[in-house]
């Protein structure tokens, strides 16, 4: 009778831990069909100031309205904080002030903060998740799923000189011409939206999947500054470090 009683509660611990690691793609996805069409893609100055007056913190509560012009990563957050704003909103997450405050875009340089690594050059998303524990990361689009954040790689240079895009990956697309990615971001030059590009033209790419987001917690015991993508702008990295940085 122990030994059962034993299993059985071994069960339960394991069902609700699975329950609290949920997968919140759909409301992702939901998040995105609230955003704006359009509005210029940009990453100037003025773009910058757009962003920060688009993610308004006040009585700790983030109040989301987005606008032009914009970029990449700037607009993936939006997503982000959105899809936090939207589970504190039903009582499914819980954060304190301190996190909350953490999450406001002001003008941290990259690897600073939570805005600064996501920013960053190189898998800043993804290192955020993997430092945190928010969610798994993998580079396998054949695993990916529609509201998966993923960051994609045009060329294999990581860091200084990299050419990468922000992106929520939305699926696939069979064409004559072979295989095509759709996802949503601030894409050049009409800004938000969605697009497909041709599967071969990606040299690389690593998804995000937000699992845990009560580990944006963490953040307040993390380092200030994350060394590794803090040093993308003078620096080159590689592919294999970058997944190495993120848990792959």
């Amino acid at each position: 009778m122990r030994r059962f009683a034993s299993v059985f509660l071994a069960l339960l611990g394991f069902t609700l831990r699975t329950a609290f690691a949920g997968d919140y793609n759909d409301l992702i996805l939901e998040q995105i069909k609230k955003m704006p069409q359009g509005g210029h893609y940009s990453v100037s100055h003025f773009a910058k100031i757009r962003l920060q007056s688009s993610a308004h913190f006040e009585s700790g509560k983030f109040f989301i309205v987005p606008s032009g012009p914009s970029f990449c990563s700037g607009a993936t957050y939006l997503v982000f904080i959105k899809t936090i704003e939207a589970l504190r909103a039903r009582g499914d997450l819980h954060l304190e002030y301190s996190t909350l405050e953490g999450l406001i875009i002001r003008d941290q340089h990259d690897g600073e903060g939570i805005w600064g690594r996501w920013n960053a050059n190189g898998p800043g998303t993804a290192r955020l998740f993997h430092e945190l524990g928010l969610g798994r990361n993998f580079d396998s689009v054949d695993q990916a799923k529609p509201g998966d954040f993923m960051k994609i790689f045009w060329s294999h240079q990581v860091g200084r000189n990299e050419h990468g895009h922000s992106t929520i990956f939305l699926g696939m697309e069979n064409r004559p011409d072979g295989q095509y990615v759709r996802y949503w971001s601030s894409n050049i030059p009409s800004g938000y939206g969605e697009k497909s590009v041709p599967r071969s033209k990606i040299a690389y790419a690593i998804f995000s999947r937000l699992e845990t987001p009560a580990n944006l917690a963490r953040i307040n015991s993390a380092p200030y500054v994350d060394t590794y993508l803090a040093s993308l702008l003078r620096t080159r990295s590689s592919i294999s470090e970058a997944g190495t940085k993120c848990g792959l």
